[in-house]
């Protein structure tokens, strides 16, 4: 690796004053070990390439504000001095930096989980973010353009097949039906299961949102057991549920057998539990199904975490929105699989309600008609 082709000589003066690396320690008021210990790999992996030590000044001092920004999570800690110095640098090192994060995690994870694992990853994406702007720009005119609900379609059709191979796999292995595998390795295994299973529905619900989120995916209604429709969904996100020491209660209604439509149903509460999984840090998750009479079941997705902040409710269901919600373990922040849930609860008859407490947790519920089966 050479750095000087994305290095950056040092930069003119601005006006008002001039560019000056920090004196203090490169990693000043960096909390995380992970990224401390990552950070100083990539700056030794420099300095063995033969750097200039004057451009290593500029080197230190983006490092140190790329480390920092992902750290408190504060992308904008890093734009200002990146675009003095050189946003081809800052890219660089931001990319160096997630390589020597993930290496070191893989070698010996410590107490880093897979979740606070992929939080920090989420963390240096959207310092990549604040960095590169204007790729992001591009793309969203591109979009913007005659078409451009076409080609989200055709890029989300065509990362479904790897995701499903990703997830099948990812499973067997975890399974042992390839070999014994040893607790690092299966720790990471499901890792990767949950970040598959995060970025299908994601995909999933892309898809549906351009097509308008509104269609049925099973046109009539049929036959099927709830209890087997929640038993799936329990299996789906049983790794994801593990690796956060979750548990994830089913309770099924009486009457199993009902007429309806069943796909429509699993996805709806697919997404409602990798939802209430991904900010529940302790307790447990229950999916129920409860017959409120001979006809009308309601189904309910209940998780003991830190509840929804009051003023994020009123957009709680407005996809692609920009503003964080409930702190924890995400995959995204669009909003995507609650606005695409409302639709399809919607398009079975029913509304999408919400109940939320700061010490309670979050309940999301829906009561569709869902007739027993006639006795043959």
């Amino acid at each position: 690796m050479t750095m000087r082709p994305v290095g950056a000589r040092r930069p003119e003066p601005p006006e008002g004053g001039g560019y000056s690396a920090p004196s203090v320690e490169p990693l000043a008021g960096v909390s995380s070990p992970v990224i401390t210990a990552a950070a100083r790999r990539v700056a030794q992996r420099i300095r063995d390439d033969g750097i200039d030590p004057a451009d290593m000044d500029i080197v230190a001092a983006v490092l140190a504000a790329i480390a920092l920004a992902v750290d408190q999570e504060r992308p904008r800690y890093v734009t200002e001095l990146v675009h003095r110095a050189s946003p081809a640098l800052g890219a660089r090192l931001l990319e160096l930096l997630r390589a020597e994060v993930i290496r070191g995690w893989a070698t010996g994870p410590g107490h880093l989980t897979p979740p606070a694992m992929l939080t920090l990853l989420g963390a240096i994406e959207r310092v990549r973010e604040a960095i590169e702007p204007d790729s992001a720009r591009q793309l969203g005119s591109r979009l913007a353009e005659p078409g451009g609900l076409d080609l989200v379609v055709e890029i989300a059709h065509d990362l479904r097949s790897p995701l499903t191979s990703i997830l099948f796999l990812s499973e067997t292995l975890q399974n042992g039906q390839s070999g014994e595998i040893n607790q690092i390795q299966r720790r990471q295994l499901a890792l990767i299961y949950s970040a598959a299973l995060g970025l299908s529905g994601l995909v999933s619900n892309a898809i549906e949102l351009a097509r308008g989120g509104e269609r049925l995916f099973d046109n009539q209604p049929c036959p099927f057991s709830v209890t087997q429709t929640l038993e799936a969904v329990q299996d789906m996100v049983r790794p994801m549920a593990e690796e956060k020491g979750l548990t994830v209660h089913l309770r099924p209604p009486t009457g199993d057998v009902r007429i309806g439509h069943p796909v429509a149903l699993s996805r709806a509460l697919l997404n409602l539990t990798c939802n209430a999984l991904k900010f529940t840090e302790h307790g447990f998750v229950e999916v129920a199904a409860v017959a409120k009479d001979d006809i009308h079941v309601e189904f309910a997705v209940r998780d003991t975490g830190s509840g929804i902040d009051p003023q994020a409710l009123n957009r709680l269901y407005q996809p692609f929105r920009r503003s964080r919600g409930r702190m924890g373990f995400t995959f995204s922040g669009t909003g995507l699989g609650l606005a695409i849930t409302r639709k399809l609860v919607s398009a079975m008859g029913a509304e999408l309600q919400v109940e939320t407490g700061p010490t309670w947790g979050t309940r999301f519920s829906f009561e569709i008609a869902l007739p027993p089966t006639t006795p043959t």
